[in-house]
């Protein structure tokens, strides 16, 4: 990876403000663990052990307390998501499509299962009940691109195709 642009690094500056605000400005009020790891979760993009350990020592509230939370929500995630987000419909038309079969391709490409990310960061795979494009099923969206009408080769043609454009990227990177 790249070093961040200007931009990227006031982004990533204020992001760290942020946090580092909401845990200075905490006053033991009870309603204000979820802030303070939507805080964490916008600064790293997940919750990171270490700032569940922070969190912690600056509220008093258990470690555990703090995983049942992030756990029990939705919106919290533990692990980083890849770069490329990829959502496979599992919804009935998708699923009487192929949508189980897409899936799998899907996994084998990427070598990972649903609900993982790859170990370069670079995609998360998840199951969804519905994309709302049941004419095109079965489908998946990669990022915001929506891939319909799917089967085998055209899923991991949509993968691989991401695949060469982030080499290309790396390796222009690289050379400037």
């Amino acid at each position: 990876m790249g070093s961040l642009s200007r931009e990227e690094s006031k982004l990533e500056e204020k992001r760290t403000e942020d946090f580092g605000y909401r845990l200075w400005r905490y006053d033991g009020e009870p309603g204000e663990l979820i802030p303070l790891l939507q805080a964490a979760q916008d600064h790293y993009g997940y919750v990171p052990e270490h700032a569940i350990r922070y969190i912690s020592s600056v509220t008093g509230v258990p470690e555990a307390q703090i995983y049942g939370v992030t756990t029990f929500y939705a919106q919290f995630r533990l692990t980083p998501r890849g770069k490329h987000v990829v959502r496979v419909c599992v919804g009935t038309a998708c699923h009487v499509s192929g949508a189980k079969g897409i899936l799998d391709v899907i996994e084998d490409e990427l070598g990972i299962h649903e609900g993982e990310t790859t170990e370069d960061g670079l995609f998360s795979l998840f199951g969804v009940a519905c994309i709302g494009c049941c004419s095109l099923a079965p489908v998946m969206v990669i990022d915001e691109e929506t891939h319909g009408s799917l089967n085998s080769k055209k899923a991991r043609q949509a993968i691989k195709k991401i695949r060469r454009l982030e080499a290309k990227g790396a390796s222009q990177s690289a050379a400037v």
